[in-house]
This record gives structure tokens, sequence and C-alpha cells, in this order.
């Protein structure tokens, strides 16, 4: 069991560059296959979830070239429709990426429900709402979702979401590129990686209009021809490194960076005293001299605060003056990492979608569970500030959306390792270091 290893109590400085934004790339990957030709996608990062729908395409017939590290060529030219394997798609939250790509492309789409983090079950009725008004028949069974376009072509329509969803809304951008007419999806969402994934397309041939706002006109064309992309930033895992700077008491340039992707994140850090400087395409991060004062938070839809830095911030906030107060405007279940915070000596109470946070509190190392993605990172942000050694389990749930993440906070000055604990033995002379 690979596991982190953390000696707290070292405050982070230095500089960290930016991957590509991960939220982005789990779409633009299944988007390759609408496209007939070659596709240079620049600034892909190195995460589970990516290299497991590029398995997927691959297992298609899309040949799949390398040029470095984070630059590829997918080639999907000949691809042929097989049902997506359910060992890879059953472990990605964006699986259901695959069911608009698909049927674009074969009319035909089957893929598991979405895997990845267990914080709860993600609502798919807005998806079917949206792709079913295109033309195609959805049902959902044994855990399956299965997509067929009526007679062999999708149409456009004009769609009005009940709720801003991010998936959905990317969902039907997929399916309708290359539908027959016109389709306006009403109340769309406007995240950051919605705008990517319509540029993305547009580079490509496609006629995506109004991305960015909650109206979205697609003009179907006959076909996407091959091109070259770079992919955003990622706009969490900057502000993830924001807030491990400010939460240690150090100090960090982080580049690679869209400042405007990040104005939610920098504003409640400045309210907690931090300073947030901005330039051109990286930002710099220094923690108050004074200590941290207490903020209130409610994650809401793009461009409110985003769901994915709540973790982050319940773990600096420990650490702040008075009593912080989190509402999760987004998800049900986003609380199930406070337990392992208490581990730690946290004082945070939580009451269905709301947890108050007390402060300030000097964490202590514990041996603690990464319950999702970015409570993984919490974890980790909370073992870097904590006196004593941390053991992070799970952290296959960080490697989903951080590219060398325990890396990158090594070259801040962090002590942390990924480690084996055969057996699961944590004897000293037990552990096997991977990196």
């Amino acid at each position: 069991m690979e596991k982190y290893v953390i000696n707290g109590g070292r405050p982070l400085y230095g500089e960290v560059t930016v991957s590509g934004a991960k939220n982005a790339a789990v779409a633009i990957i299944p988007a390759a296959l609408l496209v007939n030709g070659v596709c240079r996608i620049e600034n892909i990062p190195h995460i589970s979830d990516t290299d497991k729908l590029l398995t997927i395409l691959s297992q298609m017939g899309a040949k799949i070239s390398f040029i470095n590290n984070s630059t590829i060529e997918i080639d999907c030219s000949n691809v042929k429709y097989v049902d997506a394997p359910y060992e890879l798609t059953r472990k990605i939250r964006a699986s259901y990426y695959l069911i608009g790509a698909m049927l674009g492309r074969f009319g035909y789409a089957k893929t598991t429900m979405p895997g990845g983090c267990n914080f709860g079950v993600r609502p798919i009725e807005q998806h079917i709402k949206g792709i079913s008004a295109l033309g195609a028949d959805m049902t959902v069974r044994n855990g399956y979702i299965t997509a067929v376009a009526a007679d062999g072509k999708l149409h456009g329509s004009k769609i009005y979401l009940d709720k801003v969803s991010v998936g959905a809304t990317m969902n039907i951008i997929l399916a309708a590129v290359l539908a027959q007419g016109r389709t306006i999806i009403e109340n769309a969402a406007r995240e950051p990686h919605i705008v990517d994934l319509a540029n993305f397309l547009n580079s490509m041939g496609a006629d995506v209009r109004g991305a960015g706002t909650d109206t979205i006109k697609i003009n179907g064309v006959e076909s996407l021809h091959g091109g070259f992309y770079s992919i955003i930033p990622d706009q969490i895992e900057a502000g993830t490194f924001m807030v491990a700077a400010a939460a240690s008491g150090g100090e960090i340039l982080i580049k690679n960076v869209i400042p405007k992707h990040l104005e939610c994140i920098s504003a409640k850090l400045r309210e907690t005293g931090t300073i947030v400087l901005e330039n051109e395409d990286s930002v710099m991060v220094k923690a108050p001299s004074g200590g941290l004062k207490k903020v209130n938070i409610k994650t809401l839809p793009y461009p409110g605060f985003p769901t994915d830095m709540q973790p982050q911030f319940s773990a600096l906030l420990c650490m702040a003056q008075g009593t912080s107060v989190i509402t999760e405007g987004i998800y049900d279940n986003r609380f199930k990492y406070v337990s392992e915070l208490r581990k730690m000596g946290a004082e945070i109470q939580v009451d269905g979608r709301v947890s108050v946070v007390e402060g300030p509190h000097k964490l202590s190392g514990a041996e603690v569970y990464a319950c999702d993605l970015r409570a993984g990172a919490a974890m980790t942000i909370a073992g870097i500030c904590a006196s004593g050694q941390t053991i992070i389990n799970d952290i296959q749930f960080i490697e989903r959306g951080y590219e060398n993440f325990a890396g990158k906070l090594r070259d801040l000055g962090a002590d942390i390792r990924i480690v084996d604990f055969p057996d699961d033995d944590a004897s000293p002379d037990r552990i096997v270091y991977i990196s």
C-alpha cells in the first residue's frame, strides 16, 4: 500500500509550476474521438485519470504518441466502437464524457456510472435530459449507461438545464458538435474548463459559441479535422498551492496560472490576511505575519467559490483565529474528511451542508485517510502544518488529479515521501521508499 509519510512543521518556500487542468483534460481527451485526424494536445496533466482515458481510446484503435511528458498526439481516424472497459471507467469520475463523444462518433455509447471519488452519487439526470433531447434513447441499468441515437444521427435541440451542471453542459456540447442543426443550452455552467473544451473543439472545426456564459449555442458540423491545442492551467492545483503557502506560514511563487480563474480563491485568502500578488501568468502568495484570520465560505458554481477548494480551506481555517463557517452549496456529502482532521486535533462541527471550524488549533500528526481527491489534498496540507509525523492512506485518490504532488511539495521544502508499507506494517524496517 503506497502512502504519504509527512514530517510536518516546515513552511513552504520557493516556486512551483502548475500542470494542465484536470477537469478540462478529462473532457478534451474523449473529445478527440470526434476528430477525424491528428490532435496534438499540449499541457496534458500526467495523472491517473488522463492515463485511464488514453488507455480507453487506445483500446478503441486510437494511435497515441507521447511527444514529451505533457504533449501527446491522438489520431482517431481509424477508431472502432468497443464498450468502454468496466475496470477503467468505474475508477473515473468523468467517465460519462465518453457518452457524448461516442454518440457523436458512432451513434451508440455504453459506459459505467461515474466512479472516482466517493463523496456521494453524482446525479446524471441533466445529462439524460440533454442528450435525450438530441434524439438519443438513454437507459441506466445495473450500473451501466447506454445511449443510442434513434435514427443513427443526433439532431440539434433547445435544452434548458433545471440545475447548473458542469458535467451535463460539457457532455451535451460533446454530443451536439456533430449533430444536425443547432443546439442551444440554457442555464449552462460557466467554468473555465467548459470554455477550454469549446475552444478545443472550435480549433478542430466545430462551431460552439457562448461558452463561459449561461447560454451556449452549437451549430452542428459535418466533421472535425486535426489540429493543435494547449490545455489551460489547473485552477484547483494552483489554489491548493496557494492555500498550502498560507497555511504553512511560507511564501510561494505559483507559475503557469490564469489569475482571473483564481479571483474567488485569492479574495478569500486576502480575507485571512494572506498577501496575494498577481502577475501576468503567476501569483505570489505569502502567509500573514500576524496569523490567519477567520473567514466564512459558501461554495457555488463558477464564478463563485469552487467546491473543489472547500476541503483545503478547512485545513487552513483550523489554524485561523476565531470561528469560521463553511457552507457547501454543491454536494450533500463533502465533509467526510472532517473526521480525519479531527484525528489531528481539529475542532470542526458539521450539520448537514454546514461546518463550523474553531481556531486556532495546533495540529498533530496522525494516521489518516484521503477520502477523495480534494480531501486528500487537505490532509496533505494539514500534515505539512502539523507537528510530528502524518501518514496518509489511499493516496490513489490524490493521484487522480495532482501531477507529481509529493515531488512538487518536496521541492518547496516539505518533508514528504511516498512509501510502500508491505502487509500494512508501518515499522521502519518494513518501509520501502518510492520517491
